[in-house]
């Protein structure tokens, strides 16, 4: 799933995106206790954790400067490209997965010992789900498309 995730294609093919794996019973629950919301820590029950972050100020940037106004918001598209990748590995290897933005990041720093340089966007759940969760609706494509 990991290399999978790699293969997603990068700015300049810098490749900024990193992964905090957490696997310990130990170090999950003691992450899943104090960096998550109560309704992520109960469903992430028996899970894995990947953070997943970005290297600040290089995706976007040439010579130090951003390349337009979106700045370091071009390392959270790239990230958000890599999780995508192994999200869909994760599935083709017959996980389920969560993807959490609501977390304590500063936490999960200090427990990772995660550079002050990277950006920490999400902290994704891979496991195998208790139950089926009900499909969610999707917008119409009308709704979210223009065609010219």
């Amino acid at each position: 799933m990991l290399k999978q995730a790699q293969r997603a294609p990068s700015w300049k093919n810098q490749q900024t995106s990193r992964c905090y794996v957490v696997e310990s019973r130990e170090l999950v629950d003691s992450i899943r206790e104090t960096a998550l919301p109560s309704f992520n820590c109960r469903n992430t029950a028996n899970a894995a954790l990947i953070i997943t972050t970005f290297v600040r100020g290089n995706v976007g940037f040439n010579e130090g400067d951003p390349v337009n106004e979106i700045g370091d918001g071009w390392g959270a598209y790239d990230l958000g490209l890599h999780d995508a990748f192994l999200i869909l590995a994760a599935s083709d290897a017959g996980y389920d997965t969560l993807i959490m933005g609501i977390r304590n990041s500063q936490a999960i720093r200090e427990k990772l010992d995660i550079p002050e340089n990277e950006e920490i966007m999400s902290v994704i759940a891979i496991g195998k789900r208790v139950r089926d969760a009900s499909p969610r609706p999707r917008k119409e494509l009308e709704e979210v498309t223009r065609f010219y």
